[in-house]
């Protein structure tokens, strides 16, 4: 078993005490990474910090426990990208004033996403410039900033087609929401698709990162599987967009 097996592994055994089950999911933390108790209070910590404060243009992964913090972008009237689920059908944008008053805590479930946003390219994300944040949730992150999702890499996906297309890089803030019991202090090691975080927010606090190592750039195309070519469109058009072939 991997040193990130382990580490998930060890996680989710503590997940289990503080994790708000999934409606489709439950517990199961290989397929969702749940709301947790404290979500709220993590959420204020990123609402406080400048990063949030001077945002014009967002990325937020689906995870549950990132519902109020979509929930208050919807409301301020910035921009908001977030991938569907597994990325099976791209990404949809909630457009400032798309939402009526009222509305905005359930555009921030998958189901209002489906139901107030509109699905978007990667190229006409990229006409609108870069993002100014990216939050997203976790399984584990350490507190050098190595960040462990689900095992299945989609946010490393979605982190290498925007670095690809130039809307993110080394200057993007980039923050983990968790809960407390999420964080590890292992020194962990990071593949070459591992995305490493600036900013982890919990419900009791707020760590800075110093990151020592670069993140990654762009896809491995050498690394992914057919399955998830045929599986994922913004990477069959993130192809025809570099005249590289299906």
């Amino acid at each position: 078993m991997t040193a990130s097996k382990i580490v998930r592994q060890r996680i989710w055994a503590r997940l289990k005490d503080v994790a708000l089950p999934d409606s489709r999911f439950h517990l199961d933390f290989a397929e969702v990474i749940p709301d947790f108790v404290g979500s709220l209070a993590a959420t204020e910590r990123v609402s406080a910090m400048a990063a949030w404060r001077s945002c014009r243009f967002a990325f937020v992964t689906p995870d549950n426990g990132l519902v109020e913090l979509r929930r208050r972008l919807i409301a301020a009237g910035v921009p908001l990208v977030v991938s569907t689920y597994g990325i099976y059908r791209g990404f949809r944008i909630i457009e400032p004033g798309s939402v009526p008053a009222g509305h905005e805590l359930y555009a921030a479930w998958l189901d209002g996403l489906e139901h107030f946003g509109k699905p978007i390219s990667l190229a006409e994300i990229a006409d609108r410039g870069r993002f100014d944040l990216l939050v997203t949730g976790a399984s584990a992150v350490s507190t050098e900033g190595v960040r462990f999702g689900k095992g299945h890499g989609f946010f490393d996906l979605e982190w290498g087609m925007f670095t690809e297309i130039g809307i993110a890089d080394e200057r993007t803030p980039v923050v983990a929401v968790v809960h407390d019991v999420q964080v590890v202090e292992d020194r962990l090691f990071p593949s070459p698709t591992d995305i490493l975080v600036d900013w982890i927010a919990t419900p009791t606090r707020l760590i800075e990162v110093r990151r020592s190592l670069p993140r990654p750039r762009g896809i491995r195309w050498d690394l992914l599987e057919p399955q998830q070519l045929a599986d994922t469109p913004p990477l069959q058009e993130l192809r025809r967009l570099r005249g590289l072939s299906a």
